[in-house]
């Protein structure tokens, strides 16, 4: 990492490390706008992590929570929108069942300094209380610096079966 990958930017490489720091083998998505320059077309060709792409957001909830079951570590990689779509999944498989969902969601339409409660779009703003109701810890990603938080993070939901996610607050730069 660079002194420039602390300057208020996002780097999607110490966001790569730091899931792989934390064991995670599996990256599920759904096409990304907000992450795709700086995060997902870099996971997706890496050799150390497999990417497996789906349709819908609730078939990538259902497939890491299989993956946890085999012992495999997994991250989901959506949209705001897509977390909206797939709240009853969310809610079922990893609130009501305990299970350790990863989550990171790209926040679509959030302007870049503001924080997402404070933003002019509704499927921004609302991600957070979302979380907060349904009882999931949550980080916000908005700087290199915050990458710090995401292995300790999925560690805690592994250990104690519960879902985790981190709200990406600006596109990560590669």
């Amino acid at each position: 990492m660079t002194a420039a990958d602390h300057n208020g930017s996002l780097s999607g490489r110490a966001i790569i490390h730091a899931i792989k720091a934390a064991g995670v083998e599996y990256v599920v998505s759904v096409p990304d706008i907000v992450t795709s320059d700086g995060l997902l077309w870099p996971i997706s060709r890496d050799a150390d992590l497999t990417h497996i792409r789906v349709c819908k957001e609730d078939e990538g909830v259902s497939i890491c929570t299989a993956l946890a079951y085999c012992g495999k570590r997994a991250l989901l990689l959506i949209q705001n929108t897509g977390f909206l779509d797939s709240i009853n999944a969310i809610r079922a498989i990893a609130v009501e069942y305990d299970n350790p969902l990863c989550m990171m969601i790209g926040l679509q339409g959030k302007e870049p300094d503001v924080l997402p409660i404070q933003s002019d779009k509704v499927s921004v703003r609302i991600v957070e209380p979302m979380l907060d109701v349904m009882g999931i810890a949550y980080h916000l990603l908005q700087t290199t610096a915050n990458t710090d938080a995401i292995a300790p993070a999925i560690e805690a939901a592994y250990r104690d079966d519960h879902p985790v996610c981190f709200v990406i607050g600006r596109s990560p730069s590669e």
